[in-house]
């Protein structure tokens, strides 16, 4: 991994969110780059508390803190709401995306490099965003989802324009098998010329998923190669289920 950027970046976190120090820098970034590689997710421990994922539910139905509104059975993504925030990010939404985005953007120029791309991110989230904005990428990304019993999200990818960052992050706001039953998190990986392999995740309240958004280098017998990514959620059984999705580029 590259230097010192995460740390810079952690730095301008702990100011947005009011001393709260998250500083994901000291997650175990080694392992967790291992796990992106072999299996195309990594989970981490607990990051959010208990009580910051109870605020981030408890402001789902103040519509002032979201720039839209989306009903996922009105354009066939599945049955639920999502809602996208609104400048300025709540300061932990704000302190994830920016915590996050340099260790992350290691893993991206190696994977980039691993599939012969041009592509190469900048040191900083300002910088990246700086890129989003200049080709007409304006709108933040990060959104909260809430569904209901029976939602579900159909296999999807989220890009949005142009410029893209390869990974995003999940972070389940409710507890599993106490405040909602089913609602598994779905990843599916599609090889060229093979079928598709899915894999179920269950993540803990607080924890971090983080995943592919588009496509992940995999190793065959001529080298790496793309193998394409979807991801979605089954349906829920019972209960409610909230969860923050935090994606890196803005939107036009």
């Amino acid at each position: 991994m590259r230097g010192t950027r995460g740390n810079r970046s952690a730095g301008r976190a702990r100011v947005a969110h009011a001393g709260r120090v998250l500083d994901v820098t000291r997650l175990p970034w080694p392992e967790l780059t291992a796990a992106l590689d072999e299996h195309g997710y990594a989970l981490t421990r607990p990051v959010l508390t208990a009580g910051e994922c109870r605020e981030l539910v408890a402001g789902f139905d103040d519509d002032a803190r979201y720039r839209s509104v989306v009903d996922m059975g009105r354009f066939r993504f599945g049955s639920g709401l999502y809602k996208y925030f609104a400048d300025p990010l709540p300061p932990i939404v704000a302190a994830l995306r920016e915590d996050l985005y340099p260790p992350l953007a290691d893993v991206a120029d190696d994977w980039a490099e691993r599939l012969r791309s041009p592509d190469r991110f900048p040191q900083t989230l300002g910088d990246f965003l700086d890129r989003c904005h200049a080709a007409g990428q304006c709108r933040p990304t990060p959104l909260v989802f809430r569904y209901e019993e029976g939602d579900h999200n159909r296999l999807h990818q989220d890009v949005y324009g142009e410029v893209r960052f390869p990974f995003q992050v999940l972070v389940l706001l409710d507890r599993p098998d106490v405040d909602f039953t089913g609602g598994e998190f779905l990843l599916v990986t599609q090889p060229p010329r093979a079928q598709s392999i899915g894999e179920a995740i269950r993540p803990g309240r607080g924890q971090l998923l983080i995943f592919p958004n588009e496509r992940r280098p995999v190793r065959g017998t001529r080298g790496w190669y793309a193998a394409n990514v979807r991801h979605g959620v089954s349906p829920v059984r019972s209960g409610t289920r909230h969860t923050l999705g935090v994606i890196f580029h803005d939107a036009r």
